[in-house]
């Protein structure tokens, strides 16, 4: 049984449920209400020890991170591939993964914040003292000191947050004038990785315009089902 521990606007359980859908596979979701807390729970620190989603669990294995979830699925449930099959393309795919993964806070959780979330979710002293008493991550920790308590990230950071966007999305855009998916022309999990940042971006106001196969890029995996199933189904409208 494959049970995913997930929350609707989570751009990293955006992507497990993208390739859950993408295998058609059927699984039993656990949701976390991480707007309440809940990702916080004793229950829940057993499984992962960050206090974050998504969270997979496969017949009592525990998979955490949402790259990891992904090649495990594809390694697991080969059908159909979602890897490249020359090395040399599955490097490269392995590539924009990680980079998705590094930029996550520094660059698209900086924005998102900056420009809507923290805008309308405040923590008090209070809850800021309970955060830090519960998060062990230091990352986590330093960014929302900051960016959830109201005295908001340094314009430094901000900027050099869209500056690391604009270059990525122009590299993107590069790499889609070429050929129809991020690595080939094989959907991988490089798009799956990096089509929910997009959908978000979208919400803040990023200027995609001046990347016009990104943006044919988006529009052609929001017509698949995945992206119907892993995305808006839990969250029409970021």
């Amino acid at each position: 049984m494959l049970e995913l521990y997930h929350h609707g606007t989570s751009v990293c359980a955006a992507k497990a449920r993208i390739a859950l859908a993408e295998k058609g596979l059927e699984w039993q979701g656990r949701y976390i209400d991480i707007l309440k807390g809940e990702q916080f729970a004793p229950d829940y620190l057993k499984l992962n020890p960050k206090h974050v989603v998504p969270t997979l669990v496969h017949d009592g294995r525990i998979i955490r991170e949402s790259t990891l979830i992904g090649e495990y699925l594809d390694e697991t449930f080969p059908d159909p591939p979602l890897q490249p099959r020359a090395d040399r393309e599955r490097q490269e795919m392995r590539d924009w993964l990680r980079t998705a993964t590094d930029i996550h806070v520094p660059a698209v959780k900086t924005l998102i914040y900056t420009r809507k979330i923290g805008k309308v979710l405040h923590k008090n002293q209070a809850d800021d003292v309970k955060y830090h008493s519960l998060q062990r991550d230091p990352e986590l920790l330093a960014f929302h000191s900051r960016a959830s308590t109201g005295i908001g990230l340094p314009k430094e950071q901000v900027e050099r947050a869209e500056e690391t966007l604009l270059r990525l999305f122009d590299k993107a855009d590069n790499a889609l004038a070429q050929h129809r998916w991020l690595v080939g022309d094989r959907f991988s999990l490089a798009d799956i990785s990096w089509v929910p940042l997009h959908f978000t971006l979208i919400g803040v106001d990023f200027p995609f315009h001046r990347y016009p196969h990104v943006s044919a890029w988006a529009d052609a995996i929001r017509e698949r089902s995945s992206f119907q199933e892993g995305v808006l189904r839990w969250c029409a409208k970021f």
